[in-house]
């Protein structure tokens, strides 16, 4: 005959059953990541693999309250709020947004002769959290769907990732559409482990192209890459003297670099990523965090400065805690006309 003692029990046991396995996981994963903080990236991963104990806890709040084993309101406190972790845990950062855009780029009236389709993805974070391989597909499945002219990565590739980068890479071959790129400070070691020559082995034997510092040239404008500004390589002072008989398309990690773009001819669009959208999106309190990751105050959406514009995408991967809250990942198509 099962008393409640009992069934409280066996939820104890199937908490610690979990509690052991996620720490072992944890362990596992951590010996195979690229890392100069090993005990941080395990209790990152602890954090990852022990929210699986979110599921029991839901059944084990329910069933508390019902049996009187807690009060009603401690019962509901704890459903809803593990209710909600396993929300932005397991469900909003599967679930790919596809958000569309117009952006008028050129300076006569008639546009482009054929408005030009442009895919921007921002931190994937291969590594501890996401981009593994289920996640990678699906993005690359949505971007096919979308028929873009061109896909661009603004950075953050990266996110302590395990010692098989490229192989885990392997499905952007899969992209119809030629890849454009450049780094972010989770590349760059600005934090993070020198994974530099493995990222840009990976991204090259999987036909990503690698604009940082280089200008790639379509029939009415160029794209130019820009480095990572937390490392130091985003000094645009020398645009002027390129050739501005088009207007720029600037792919740059890092939102707050648009403040370093100088004075041209034509009014320059930059591409970004960095903030996540927030990630966690709470009252008051993102908002006091995003000030330490974007000066300027950028988040999401269309930014209109004193030199350039800038757009910044929500991103796809997660770094800090393996959460996402009314932050979804999101693929960005930019109609350029």
């Amino acid at each position: 005959m099962w008393t409640t003692n009992s069934v409280i029990l066996c939820f104890y046991i199937s908490f610690a059953v979990l509690a052991i396995w996620g720490i072992a996981q944890a362990w596992i994963s951590q010996s195979r990541t690229e890392t100069i903080h090993p005990f941080k990236s395990f209790v990152h991963l602890l954090a990852f693999y022990l929210s699986y104990l979110l599921f029991p806890m839901v059944l084990f709040s329910a069933y508390s309250g019902w049996y009187g084993y807690y009060s009603l309101h401690q019962s509901i406190f704890i459903c809803v709020l593990s209710t909600v972790l396993i929300y932005a845990r397991f469900i909003e950062p599967h679930f790919i947004k596809i958000h569309q855009m117009k952006y008028k780029l050129s300076v006569t009236d008639t546009g482009f002769k054929k408005p030009v389709r442009v895919a921007l993805i921002a931190d994937l974070h291969v590594g501890l959290f996401s981009g593994h391989e289920r996640q990678l597909k699906h993005v690359v499945e949505k971007i096919n769907q979308q028929q873009p002219d061109f896909v661009v990565v603004a950075g953050d590739w990266t996110y302590e990732p395990e010692n098989h980068l490229e192989q885990e890479l392997a499905i952007l071959k899969k992209i119809q559409a030629p890849i454009y790129s450049v780094n972010g400070n989770h590349d760059e070691q600005y934090p993070g482990p020198p994974i530099q020559e493995l990222l840009q082995r990976a991204l090259s034997n999987n036909n990503v192209i690698d604009i940082e510092g280089k200008i790639v040239d379509f029939d009415e404008f160029r794209l130019i890459g820009v480095g990572d500004l937390w490392a130091g390589k985003s000094d645009m002072r020398d645009m002027p003297e390129l050739p501005q008989d088009k207007p720029w398309l600037i792919l740059s990690h890092n939102p707050d670099t648009v403040d370093m773009v100088p004075n041209l001819p034509t009014r320059p669009l930059m591409l970004s990523g960095h903030t996540h959208g927030g990630q966690v999106e709470l009252p008051w309190l993102t908002n006091y965090v995003m000030k330490k990751v974007s000066i300027l105050g950028h988040k999401r959406g269309l930014y209109s400065h004193e030199n350039a514009d800038v757009f910044v995408t929500l991103g796809i991967g997660m770094v800090g805690v393996p959460l996402r809250f009314r932050a979804p990942p999101t693929i960005d198509i930019i109609e350029l006309s």
